[in-house]
């Protein structure tokens, strides 16, 4: 299935990365470094499990992305979701329940899968799901989030299953949150933010990267105030551009070069913190990782989709197990076409590509 590499080592040598650097930063927190002292372990035995499965010619990512409601409370700006019309006010009554997705977290627990990001809409609103979750401790789970909704049963639930990391989406400053989140949104961020704090939980931040806040979001003064307020992990999501108006927008190569440089020195002047770029340099990785090659996507309704750019599926884990699901149509033929491995102008190279990926 990969010619020009070995996908699997380079995905276990990224997951081996990331466990090496939060054992780092949790070490002034003992509860939070006993939980990832015993992650790291079982974390270890799922990679050797989807090493056996490589042997067997079974490639089997280490990541998955869940996206668990298609419901969210804010309206923010460019929202790719809404924008895909995969994200609604209201909650749909088709959407896979508590117990379904617990069986998918089961599943992905006996494949080696280490690490599921909850997605959404707002995933918060999907609290059923999340205790779910939290009773996986050999899986951790990001749970990406507007921060709007945690409230003190959130807090005791984090408190008390560490395999829950929150991470909270802003813009940049106040100004640039406010105006696509909504007035008052990067207050309450910060506010939940400052009982985490308080309360010693790890949690993370989320940034989409533009080419108007490119300088920002990477300068010193925007992380230094993220690091005071004990922020462990700052992803740095590419913008993808939802219309040809907004392409303009989109990061480039002159903008990923910069990004490449600037993440060095953050990573060496912020010990303390970890710093992970999606999608990255995806020559690096032979392409992009989407389709079940480093991840791949499982929607609100239960199908399985290349990534959340990518919403396209022809199975459904309702009626396959996810294993099965790997082995879809659609993803093989992504992985075998070479639209992975294409070049494109900036965010998402099937985005880019959709019309191809629709004919499939």
């Amino acid at each position: 299935m990969e010619t020009k590499m070995n996908i699997q080592e380079y995905m276990t040598a990224g997951v081996e990365n990331i466990i090496r650097n939060a054992l780092k930063v949790t070490l002034t927190n003992p509860a939070q470094s006993i939980f990832m002292t015993r992650f790291a372990a079982a974390s270890k035995a799922a990679s050797k499990k989807r090493q056996i499965s490589e042997k067997e010619v079974e490639h089997i990512p280490a990541f998955l992305i869940a996206s668990i409601t298609s419901s969210c409370n804010l309206h923010c700006a460019g929202c790719y979701a809404r924008a895909l019309h995969s994200c609604e006010d209201t909650e749909p009554i088709k959407q896979l329940s508590a117990e379904e997705w617990d069986h998918i977290f089961e599943q992905a627990e006996n494949l080696g899968i280490s690490f599921i990001l909850l997605a959404g809409g707002e995933p918060m609103i999907r609290r059923d799901v999340i205790e779910k979750a939290g009773n996986r401790p050999k899986i951790l789970f990001p749970i990406f989030t507007n921060g709007t909704l945690i409230d003190d049963t959130y807090m005791k639930m984090l408190k008390k299953c560490r395999n829950l990391l929150p991470i909270f989406s802003i813009e940049g400053k106040e100004k640039q949150t406010d105006t696509r989140r909504g007035e008052g949104v990067y207050e309450k961020v910060f506010s939940a933010m400052e009982v985490m704090q308080k309360e010693k939980l790890l949690f993370g931040s989320s940034v989409t990267v533009t080419k108007e806040n490119l300088e920002e979001v990477t300068s010193d003064d925007f992380i230094r105030k993220l690091e005071q307020r004990d922020c462990k992990a700052l992803f740095f999501v590419e913008f993808v551009p939802m219309s040809p108006e907004s392409q303009e927008l989109a990061p480039g190569d002159e903008e990923r070069t910069y990004m490449n440089k600037r993440l060095s020195e953050i990573r060496e002047a912020y010990p303390n913190m970890i710093f992970l770029s999606f999608p990255g340099d995806e020559k690096s990785s032979g392409g992009c990782i989407a389709a079940g090659r480093g991840f791949f996507h499982i929607n609100s309704h239960g199908g399985a989709e290349p990534c959340p750019f990518s919403p396209y599926s022809d199975v459904n884990v309702r009626d396959t197990s996810l294993q099965e699901a790997l082995h879809s149509g659609l993803f093989m033929k992504l992985q075998n076409s070479g639209i992975l491995m294409e070049d494109h102008a900036g965010g998402c190279v099937l985005f880019e590509n959709r019309d191809k990926v629709e004919s499939f």
